[in-house]
């Protein structure tokens, strides 16, 4: 048995504890709003995934949408232009990649409107392989988005996407 005995409180403790307490409450109020502004903000959440009605893209049309501030081209190929695409050697070509690799619908191409090069927009129907052609240093991509010539190291990136139904496609 123990011949100590345990202190009352006094007052300076009591002190002391609530002191800290309102110490630690301060200071996580304070840090709060600069942790909470490290969050992407509604408008950055909301571009994270966009859908698209392809119902109305006739064959051999591209359209152009906005996904994470960069623009998607989305073709509908012509048949002329998948087996183009198919038959493509993959040693002609600087980045070689099966058309097969590129798309998940051979009818359906997706791929980010961004030049690999630079960052240019490139022009679509434009260029020897009617794909696209960047005019500000003159990459040619095909109608896979495949890089044919010019400066640009890489094809055109092609960005996750999946198909909701026949006439819906969800990127992102």
């Amino acid at each position: 048995m123990s011949n100590q005995k345990t202190a009352a409180p006094n007052r300076r403790d009591i002190l002391f504890v609530a002191t800290g307490a309102a110490t630690a409450v301060a200071t996580g109020a304070a840090v709060w709003p600069l942790i909470a502004q490290m969050n992407p903000d509604a408008s950055t959440l909301a571009l994270a995934s966009t859908e698209l009605d392809i119902s109305g893209i006739s064959e051999g049309q591209i359209v152009t949408v906005k996904w994470r501030g960069k623009p998607v081209f989305v073709r509908r190929r012509t048949k002329k232009e998948i087996e183009e695409a198919v038959n493509t050697p993959l040693a002609e070509l600087p980045d070689p990649q099966p058309d097969s690799a590129r798309v998940k619908k051979p009818e359906w191409l997706v791929v980010v409107g961004v030049c690999t090069h630079l960052g240019c927009i490139p022009l679509g129907h434009e260029g020897e392989f009617d794909g696209w052609f960047c005019p500000c240093h003159g990459s040619t991509y095909d109608t896979s988005g495949r890089i044919r010539s010019g400066p640009a190291p890489s094809n055109l990136e092609v960005p996750q996407y999946s198909f909701l139904s026949d006439a819906k496609i969800k990127i992102g």
